[in-house]
């Protein structure tokens, strides 16, 4: 159970306190696409999100870690918000967190997944032992593929609630 349990929660992007992140030597940031950064019926980020990423890029190097395979919709993405990317990334397998890691020469202590899911960003990042934060989707709307997902992190959520360890809508740091 304990790969399931991330180290930080919070309700979105907004809420990370990213000084915070930065003071304990975080240097990398990789985000999840969807339902993190963008809607499922998303193309492009909405404002927010753009001036939120075009801030912390200042202090961090941000990279979008998506198992997405729509080549459009991530580049899209990736381009209005000035970051790079990486596709198809089999989370919560360590491929993506591993070019990452070697493409930019960063300790596994300096790196930091941020998703809305689980089983395989917070899985994934547990795995590949770097700092996990778990947000809450932007929308319920979701990828069929996801909601197999989310149907077993509900039961693991279930699970994790009698223990008193997660519980959605109960943000911890």
């Amino acid at each position: 159970m304990n790969k399931f349990i991330p180290k930080i929660y919070k309700k979105s992007i907004f809420d990370i306190d990213y000084k915070q992140l930065k003071k304990k030597n975080i240097k990398c940031l990789m985000f999840d696409l969807d339902n993190t950064l963008l809607e499922i019926d998303e193309i492009i980020p909405k404002k927010e999100i753009c001036n939120l990423i075009s801030k912390i890029k200042k202090d961090f190097k941000v990279v979008i870690i998506s198992n997405n395979t729509s080549n459009k919709r991530l580049t899209n993405a990736a381009n209005e918000l000035g970051v790079d990317f990486i596709k198809f990334a089999l989370k919560p397998s360590g491929k993506a967190f591993r070019i990452v890691q070697k493409k930019y020469n960063f300790e596994k202590d300096e790196m930091c997944i941020i998703g809305d899911q689980l089983m395989t960003d917070i899985k994934g990042g547990n795995k590949y032992n770097v700092l996990t934060i778990l947000v809450d989707p932007l929308s319920e709307k979701e990828l069929k593929v996801t909601g197999i997902n989310r149907f077993f992190e509900g039961r693991i959520i279930k699970k994790l609630a009698k223990k008193k360890i997660l519980k959605r809508g109960e943000y911890y740091e």
